[in-house]
């Protein structure tokens, strides 16, 4: 899949045209999510939205540090 796919099946599932990039990582996030995209497609897609500056908003990432989502994993 490549990115105008991946625009097609957002306004094919939403009814509407993305407005940014981000509105498509969100849904990509999600496609992931849900098991409608290899782990392949994932990061492929992930590369050309980034290369587009898509980008989770920073308050994201306040919330996760919010959480101290840190913790150790046994070896």
């Amino acid at each position: 899949m490549v990115v105008e796919e991946l625009v097609q099946h957002f306004i094919k599932e939403k009814n509407y045209t993305p407005s940014h990039t981000n509105e498509l990582l969100d849904f990509l996030q999600k496609c992931y999510i849900y098991g409608e995209l290899s782990i392949v497609e994932y990061k492929n897609l992930f590369f050309e939205l980034n290369k587009l500056d898509a980008e989770k908003p920073s308050e994201f990432f306040i919330k996760t540090k919010l959480f101290n989502l840190d913790f150790d994993l046994p070896c």
